[in-house]
């Protein structure tokens, strides 16, 4: 998604809290977007409470003294951010990066210069490799009538290596039904279960990413989970290997211990990953987590391009102004499927995913 326009960019120096033992730092998470960690450069938690959706499956709702392209106010729990019918990010450029999608409720329309296009949501993820550039829109159309259409989403952008840089874009669709939970029950019938979108827990793994992702490397030891624990219980999180960042992003109500220091919601936690990490919950507890080994490489970002220096990102600019990625084959910016279309995707090479409705 587009961030040129969306957010400050977070300051540590601000947020974060020194800590002892496997703790290394705290910091509350803030106004979005989260600080992150090498390889990741970006985290934001979108969480819109959208009301019904009428015949273009837009907001049953006055958009009246909202910033029409720029709305980021959460007037009434929920925004069109870029959008002007219906709320998403219309067409916008990417390059150098990954961007992993993960959908916990809701629906995402997404289409882009390659000709791909998709319809995904309620618990799949899309991974896209941008590498040498894409341009694509992805789009909330709101797609009950007669109900309102609460989405939660996760947009988390990893960074790829300077020989990966520029290779050829590709996305991944990991559909709900392949994305393994790792669930563990007490004898009181409390669960704790973990989501495992990137990585393995327990043997369990989803379908490999891209093959040209920084997470296709077995070394590079990435993961991303995500974590709900019942009041009550815990869960261990295994070892990762040495030198591999860890970070937990409690959000929601719920406090929680982890490794024995109370940590109190919206707070983002730096443990050493070559431990086992426990959480132990006081309330009903969510969290996301973030880890993977350091690409360790300078690092130039300016809005939708990251190089590794400034002659790289101008070289974005100019191959942007002259090629637009490929250009632009759908008639409008913000394209939306059909209100019926059930979940499927169809790539830049003709192949077609289809998912049943649900």
């Amino acid at each position: 998604m587009a961030t040129s326009h969306r957010y400050p960019a977070p300051s540590w120096s601000d947020r974060v809290s020194q800590a002892t033992g496997s703790i290394l730092q705290t910091f509350a998470l803030g106004d979005p977007p989260w600080p992150t960690l090498d390889p990741f450069l970006f985290c934001v938690h979108h969480v819109d409470a959208y009301p019904r959706g009428d015949e273009r499956q837009a907001p049953v709702a006055s958009l009246e003294g909202r910033a029409i392209g720029q709305d980021f106010a959460d007037v009434d729990g929920w925004n069109m951010y870029h959008g002007s019918v219906v709320p998403g990010f219309p067409a916008h450029p990417h390059r150098g990066f990954e961007t992993v999608t993960y959908v916990r409720q809701g629906l995402i329309d997404h289409s882009d210069s390659l000709g791909a296009t998709a319809r995904f949501g309620r618990g799949d993820a899309q991974w896209l490799t941008a590498g040498a550039g894409i341009v694509h829109a992805e789009m909330f159309p709101l797609v009950e009538r007669d109900a309102d259409n609460p989405l939660e989403l996760f947009q988390i952008w990893l960074n790829l290596p300077a020989d990966d840089k520029m290779v050829d874009p590709y996305f991944t669709m990991l559909w709900a039904d392949d994305i393994p939970s790792v669930v563990s029950t007490d004898d009181e019938g409390r669960s704790a279960t973990v989501t495992v979108v990137a990585g393995s827990i327990d043997g369990q793994s989803p379908p490999p990413p891209p093959p040209d992702s920084w997470a296709a490397r077995a070394e590079a030891d990435v993961g991303i989970y995500g974590i709900h624990i019942d009041a009550g219980t815990q869960l261990d999180l295994p070892p990762a290997g040495a030198g591999v960042n860890r970070v937990l992003y409690l959000y929601g109500e719920g406090s929680a211990v982890v490794d024995g220091q109370l940590i109190t919601p919206p707070t983002g936690v730096v443990v050493q990953a070559a431990s086992s990490t426990r959480i132990e919950a006081g309330a009903d507890v969510d969290a996301l987590v973030l880890q993977g080994r350091p690409i360790g490489e300078p690092v130039a970002q300016y809005g939708p391009f990251v190089m590794n220096d400034r002659a790289g990102i101008e070289q974005a600019f100019e191959d942007y102004q002259s090629t637009r990625f490929g250009g632009w084959p759908w008639p409008a910016d913000d394209p939306v499927h059909a209100r019926d279309q059930a979940r499927f995707a169809r790539h830049a090479d003709g192949r077609l995913e289809d998912h049943p409705a649900s």
